[in-house]
């Protein structure tokens, strides 16, 4: 059986986690917080989460994870069968996390953990990436009524575990609704709220929230 390492607090975490719920799959959860502990780094090259361990070893990288569960395990499929589509839906998911993700996850100290200020010129640079990443979503994405089209693929993880993060980076420390005029992306967030995978993944969040802010405030960081 598959064995997925991480923590629910995990934006990440719960991209795999909620493709393996989508897809059906069997698979027993480890609790694993990144560090730089030698047992940690024997799991995790890099002493982050997520990671997979399969019957041939360990997989860390989300993405890489994300396409070893596509090619290897049954259920529905969450890219596309043609080529053209399987790349497009991959390039929507790398631009999220690049140009939401990763601008946004520089600000979450600050935001959601009570951390000190983020330094100027990173908010700034944060606040400048993330209306640029919003603006290339708006017009990549076709919300019809997911990320990619009708079907519910990779890029759809990505953006239910990145934008609504970022949504709040926005509005708490910029004052800026970065979904004002996507009525698509609200959309698909209520829609996503209503899946049952989605909200087991939630309450799992939840249920955890407690224990993972008493470890993030003895340590001083949140891992990811």
């Amino acid at each position: 059986m598959l064995k997925l390492y991480g923590f629910a607090a995990s934006n990440y975490f719960n991209m795999v986690k909620l493709a393996l719920l989508e897809k059906g799959v069997a698979f027993e959860t480890v609790p694993f917080y990144g560090c730089q502990n030698p047992q940690i780094l024997a799991v995790s090259p890099r002493g982050k989460v997520p990671v997979l361990e399969t019957a041939k070893g360990f997989l860390s990288e989300t993405d890489a994870i994300l396409d070893f569960i596509e090619e290897t395990q049954e259920g529905v499929a969450l890219l596309p069968t043609d080529p053209f589509e399987r790349a497009r839906v991959r390039a929507l998911a790398k631009e999220i996390e690049l140009y939401i993700e990763l601008p946004a996850r520089v600000c979450y100290v600050e935001v959601f953990f009570g951390g000190r200020p983020t330094p100027q010129a990173l908010r700034d640079k944060a606040e400048r990436d993330l209306l640029k990443g919003f603006k290339a979503l708006k017009q990549r994405a076709r919300f019809s009524p997911f990320v990619a089209g009708e079907q519910f693929t990779l890029a759809d993880l990505y953006f239910l575990y990145s934008v609504d993060l970022a949504v709040d980076v926005g509005k708490r420390l910029f004052g800026i609704d970065y979904l004002m005029g996507m009525p698509g992306a609200t959309a698909l967030l209520q829609r996503l709220a209503e899946n049952p995978n989605v909200q087991k993944v939630a309450a799992d969040r939840e249920a955890e929230a407690p224990a993972f802010l008493a470890r993030v405030r003895a340590v001083g960081s949140p891992g990811r």
